[in-house]
């Protein structure tokens, strides 16, 4: 049962980014290569991000909010807006389109994530003898990093590919990815799954 368990939370976990390849034109085109290329370019900004964290951060003994704090885990995020604008524009792609480009580097993006974060705590965790709706909600939380992350890199393609672009929506876009960028720092502030607590 313990093995089941284990499939069905890792099948929610990395299924749909399976199933988001074979169903849209990525897997016609080919574009395996440009996930691996953004899925190697986010472990290297996952590094960067790391030793920015282990650097820079302290850890309150008291457990009050820094203000300074937060501020510094918000800019070390925008690391990754950097990794996600390398992908896009300076890493060689075959010739695919803007729009294959893009959904290519944010399912790598979004599938290097979830390897990075649930692969260790599922294969660990999920095979326990006891059942724990933990495992479910990481799988939960995989598919909204998958469209988190769709999501970032369709506005870094719209920001930084996409010449005409109207003067009225450049604001728009820029607030968009800022709100989307600083999104894991909302969602994790105390370490624990903000969904969670809340639905409990």
């Amino acid at each position: 049962m313990t093995v089941f368990h284990f499939f069905n939370c890792a099948i929610l976990t990395f299924g749909p980014h399976a199933v988001y390849y074979s169903a849209t034109p990525l897997s016609e085109y080919d574009t395996i290569g440009t996930s691996a290329k953004a899925a190697a370019v986010y472990l290297g900004t996952a590094l960067v991000k790391l030793v920015c964290l282990a650097t820079f951060l302290k850890e309150s003994e008291n457990g009050n909010f820094d203000p300074y704090q937060e501020l510094l885990k918000v800019l070390i995020n925008f690391i990754d807006v950097a990794g996600l604008y390398f992908a896009l524009t300076q890493l060689t792609h075959r010739n695919i389109s803007q729009n294959h480009k893009f959904q290519a580097v944010g399912l790598g993006w979004a599938f290097a994530d979830s390897v990075l974060h649930r692969l260790a705590p599922l294969w660990v965790g999920a095979r326990g003898l006891e059942f724990t709706w933990e495992y479910v909600f990481q799988g939960l939380e995989a598919n909204a990093n998958l469209v988190l992350n769709l999501s970032l890199a369709a506005l870094g393609s719209l920001m930084w590919l996409r010449k005409n672009k109207p003067r009225i929506l450049i604001p728009i876009i820029y607030a968009c990815a800022g709100v989307l960028a600083t999104m894991p720092s909302i969602t994790r502030s105390d370490g624990k799954y903000l969904f969670i607590t809340t639905m409990w």
